[in-house]
């Protein structure tokens, strides 16, 4: 059996401390370090979790010789300078989501990644659910799908930074809908026509609730319906999904086993595998891909695609116009190559001859 990798931890927030529990769950790795801006913070969060005897510290740089890998749990903000550190030190990365807060800074990402030749990978928890993975595994046998669509109705009273948000619902939330549509999908997605409004009742200084659809290049169109000040009746939070395809219909409630029923009228309610799910699931396959090689779920150059739909979605529901995800990549490439602080950064992102060629659907 390996040796266990040796993990950094950074971040000890809320978000830091459901990590913690995770990485003591998991026989394949042992945390090595715990990393905060607010090192008593992160002492008190190690000792509460039984970590009383790893060494804490404000940076990646003061513990990265002890290390394999980097789980970064910081803000949204922090992520691209924590993965570049990182990178800097050899240690492959998994990162909470988002990858970043725009495609541009997705993009240097990914030329930080090639530069450094270690896996940089998203934790999109959702693609993780045992009764996602069924609801996929279901839909996969129905043959070409016409149309996916999600609901997703939520009343959650958070306070602080996304209640000042201006697209609070596409830009904090969205992003798990759009990747996991991605996933169910299997294609590249084209464009969106977004309108996003807030109800007058929300609590939200921003725009609380959207409607976008999506076109995929395989022609599968993806419907989503979403608000966050919807009392009354609320879905998973995974959101509530169907898909119709040529075999038959799908559907997941977000929480139980789908069904689907086939053109025959034959109904099948499907049987969840036994695997580890949400944050455990992201960390399994974190640790297989570092030790095979083999490229994971959300590895930076597929993920950035799911960032580039929250960025188009935003911008169409400002403009009111379909936005294709080619143009939005492309303008991201070009500003990418003109803000990267990083020579190496930036000869690496020139040396692109196309940038659709270089990511993944």
């Amino acid at each position: 059996m390996p040796e266990p990798l040796r993990i950094l931890q950074v971040g000890a927030g809320g978000m830091g401390r459901a990590w913690l529990n995770t990485i003591a769950g998991n026989r394949d790795v042992v945390l090595a370090g715990l990393i905060d801006l607010d090192t008593a913070l992160a002492r008190s969060a190690a000792d509460e979790h039984g970590y009383g005897a790893v060494p804490v510290a404000a940076s990646i740089d003061e513990l990265a010789a002890s290390a394999d890998a980097v789980i970064d749990v910081t803000v949204p903000a922090a992520h691209p300078i924590v993965s570049a550190t990182a990178l800097s030190h050899g240690l492959p990365v998994l990162s909470e989501k988002p990858l970043a807060a725009t495609v541009r800074e997705g993009l240097q990402m990914v030329a930080a990644a090639e530069l450094s030749g270690k896996l940089l990978m998203v934790s999109q928890s959702r693609r993780y659910f045992r009764a996602g993975n069924a609801f996929a595994r279901q839909i996969a046998q129905l043959g070409p799908v016409g149309s996916l669509s999600c609901e997703f109705y939520k009343a959650p009273h958070f306070s602080g930074f996304r209640e000042e948000m201006p697209e609070p619902l596409l830009v904090d939330m969205a992003i798990h809908q759009f990747d996991l549509a991605r996933k169910l999908i299997g294609s590249a997605p084209v464009s969106v026509y977004c309108d996003s409004y807030n109800p007058e009742w929300s609590w939200f200084d921003g725009n609380a609730a959207a409607n976008a659809v999506f076109t995929f290049a395989n022609g599968t169109r993806f419907a989503f319906n979403g608000s966050w000040c919807a009392p009354g009746l609320e879905t998973s939070w995974n959101g509530r999904w169907r898909a119709s395809a040529a075999g038959g219909t799908a559907y997941w409630d977000g929480d139980n086993a789908p069904a689907v029923e086939l053109v025959s009228g034959e109904t099948r309610v499907a049987e969840l595998a036994d695997e580890p799910e949400e944050i455990a699931g992201s960390l399994a396959e974190f640790v297989a891909a570092v030790r095979s090689g083999t490229k994971p779920q959300s590895e930076v150059h597929s993920n950035v695609i799911s960032v580039a739909m929250v960025e188009a979605a935003v911008q169409s529901a400002a403009t009111g116009a379909v936005v294709r995800i080619d143009d939005v990549l492309t303008a991201a490439y070009t500003e990418a190559i003109a803000t990267a602080s990083d020579t190496a950064v930036r000869a690496c992102l020139e040396s692109w001859p196309d940038v659709l060629k270089t990511l993944e659907p």
